[in-house]
């Protein structure tokens, strides 16, 4: 086969690849967003892009930006204050192993669980998954460090930390 051929089917399969993606864009909205948010969660406050509820009764944030196609969940933790320098290093180890699609992070002195995600990109399953992953891994901050109920490595971080220990004061800001 000559190279022109080779090139034509290799195009051919990249055009046929990003139309199937296209295709399985989901097109996420503020307006089905807040759906999703009021079908699983409770008392959910707030304005279009900027709504507070509780979920399992650990208060959550979620946050939009259309302009920039982004979405965050979060869920306030303890103030970065209270924890010791080997707290926060466990904190950051889990983020590598355990925390899956949640980060913990810091900001304005508050220890946050957080999923960030391009808002248009996404769907429903991945949202309760995000919602559920943001309680656990503020549930679970101090001990397993994790945000499901599976456990991906970081075995020095679970012995360090069994669920015995006394757990920090977790989402009371």
């Amino acid at each position: 086969m000559d190279k022109t051929k080779v090139l034509m089917k290799n195009l051919l399969f990249l055009f046929l690849s990003l139309m199937l993606l296209t295709v399985h864009s989901q097109d996420m909205t503020n307006e089905k967003l807040l759906e999703i948010i009021k079908a699983h969660t409770d008392t959910v406050h707030g304005s279009t892009g900027n709504w507070q509820f509780k979920y399992q009764n650990v208060m959550m944030i979620c946050i939009t930006d259309i302009n920039s196609n982004r979405l965050r969940f979060m869920s306030p933790i303890t103030e970065s204050s209270q924890l010791n320098k080997e707290l926060l290093l466990d904190a950051m180890t889990a983020n590598f192993h355990s925390a899956l699609d949640v980060r913990y992070a810091i900001s304005n002195g508050i220890v946050w669980s957080v999923y960030i995600h391009p808002l248009r990109e996404t769907n429903t399953q991945l949202l309760v998954s995000a919602i559920d992953q943001v309680y656990q891994a503020a549930v679970t901050f101090g001990t397993t460090f994790s945000s499901t109920r599976f456990l991906f490595g970081g075995k020095s971080i679970l012995k360090k930390n069994a669920p015995s220990q006394k757990q920090p004061h977790i989402n009371r800001l």
